[in-house]
């Protein structure tokens, strides 16, 4: 069998594999993950491991967060959620903000990340201002 050949016959089975790869990246790009850290234990985390935060003056279902909040607390949004080991995907979803953009939830919490968290496992929102918090899954949400 010629090179040319041998390329022609391969090359079917290279991009099906390139596509492949690149669709496993892809929804690896939008896995939640659990993460631990001493002094804040077992909290929720992008594919990146930056840090995901929920607002206490959110409702299930209603971001409270708008204009300037948002600036400093980015919406994190994902089309489709997987979720990570010992996560559920029941409990992503997604809702349409007032603002007309789409926010990704847990258990029906909106969820964002913080502008002051430059790198994995980073939780420099936690405790901010006292409504910012990272999210245990074990125990969401609070009872407030």
């Amino acid at each position: 069998m010629g090179r040319k050949r041998m390329f022609v016959s391969f090359m079917p089975v290279a991009v099906f594999l390139f596509f492949m790869m690149g669709g496993w990246a892809l929804a690896m790009d939008h896995e939640v993950q659990t993460l631990t850290k001493e002094g804040i234990g077992t909290y929720l985390a992008d594919a990146k491991g930056m840090t995901l935060y929920w607002f206490r003056n959110d409702a299930p279902g209603k971001s409270a967060c708008a204009g300037p909040c948002v600036d400093k607390w980015p919406v994190y949004f994902r089309e489709k959620v997987k979720a990570g080991k010992g996560l559920s995907d029941g409990d992503f979803g997604t809702i349409t903000r007032e603002d007309g953009k789409k926010q990704s939830t847990f258990r029906g919490y909106p969820l964002y990340s913080w502008s002051g968290d430059k790198a994995r496992g980073e939780t420099n929102g936690q405790g901010l201002n006292k409504v910012w918090y990272v999210i245990d899954p074990a125990v969401f949400p609070p009872k407030m």
